[in-house]
């Protein structure tokens, strides 16, 4: 248990969902050094939007996409090395459960859905796609909107370059429906269609038929752990509190390590998961014993890659470095 912070310790917001290796943050469990923290537990989508259209939050999860697009935008974030949410997404790839469509190669020419072009499991789904299965960004045809519920709008404006087409569904519309009906080709989604999670998949079924076989392999050749979102800090908070960053990695590592405790332990299982213990056991193997790894360092190859993609895909003005997007204090390691 942390020492608790003075009464008059300044009070910041961190909006971030209490996953496991955020949840010591939320109960106090690991405090934030110099700091009292009131953490709110939202909806990623929910902290997206409220942060990025009216920056609510002193600290806040973010979209790693939509954070690199504010970069050129006046910057009014600073993120530190922290990254709450990592997801391979070859899973995330949706066509009918008729689809002729096997091979991604096959979207050639056609439709697919995507809740927002900038998103972060759209921009990874469309890289890889183009580098390991040879389909061009461009050669696809996009259609925004929500995934289940209509009425989802781009939360940032895109200034995309001549020939990628990207067009709104009617404000009544959703993807999935569309899907089911033909209008879609696919869809790429970092949450499964409503119908998908139904029994039999709703007529719905994922494009590659061994997703996890393929996202296994897919690290095996490229070190690639997918990042999704990052820690960010309103950039006045950051101006008056330059400590803030260094002190945000220390504990975030720390509530990592105690949410990760006992993961795969077999005496009494922490969650209800019966062969869980297996899957920490092959998880380790495949990425190591650090396999949701904090810091620049064992990061750059995922994040030059995603920036590079972020830059081929239009969405920021030049190629970006790993270090120009995170704030100093929180990449300095103190020797002694």
């Amino acid at each position: 248990m942390s020492a608790a912070p003075a009464p008059d310790a300044p009070l910041f917001t961190l909006a971030c969902q209490a996953y496991d290796r955020m949840q010591p943050l939320r109960d106090g469990t690991v405090g934030l050094g110099g700091a009292r923290l009131n953490f709110l537990d939202l909806p990623v989508e929910e902290t997206f939007f409220r942060m990025l259209r009216f920056a609510e939050f002193d600290i806040a999860e973010l979209s790693l996409s939509s954070y690199v697009l504010t970069l050129g935008r006046g910057a009014p974030f600073v993120a530190v090395p922290v990254f709450p949410s990592r997801a391979f997404r070859h899973s995330g790839i949706y066509v009918r459960a008729d689809s002729p469509i096997t091979d991604p190669a096959q979207l050639e020419g056609g439709t697919v859905g995507v809740p927002e072009y900038q998103i972060t499991a759209s921009v990874w789904i469309r890289g890889i796609l183009a580098e390991h299965h040879g389909l061009d960004v461009a050669s696809v045809r996009y259609r925004t909107g929500g995934l289940d519920e209509p009425g989802r709008v781009e939360k940032i404006r895109l200034d995309l370059p001549p020939g990628v087409d990207v067009t709104p569904i009617a404000a009544t519309e959703t993807l999935s429906q569309l899907l089911l009906d033909g209008k879609l080709d696919a869809v790429y989604s970092a949450r499964n269609p409503g119908p998908f999670n139904t029994p039999g998949g709703g007529g719905i079924r994922r494009l590659f038929l061994d997703p996890a076989g393929t996202e296994r392999e897919y690290h095996s050749r490229t070190g690639i752990f997918p990042i999704m979102h990052t820690l960010v800090i309103r950039r006045e908070v950051y101006e008056q509190h330059r400590w803030l960053a260094g002190e945000l990695v220390k504990a975030c590592t720390a509530a990592k390590t105690a949410g990760l405790a006992g993961i795969g332990e077999t005496a009494a299982l922490t969650y209800a998961l019966p062969w869980l213990w297996a899957e920490v056991e092959r998880t380790r193997e495949a990425l190591g014993e650090d396999w949701w790894p904090y810091g620049l360092e064992p990061n750059r190859t995922t994040l030059e890659t995603f920036l590079r993609y972020h830059h081929e895909q239009g969405l920021s003005p030049r190629r970006y470095e790993p270090e120009e997007l995170f704030a100093p204090e929180s990449l300095a390691a103190v020797v002694v």
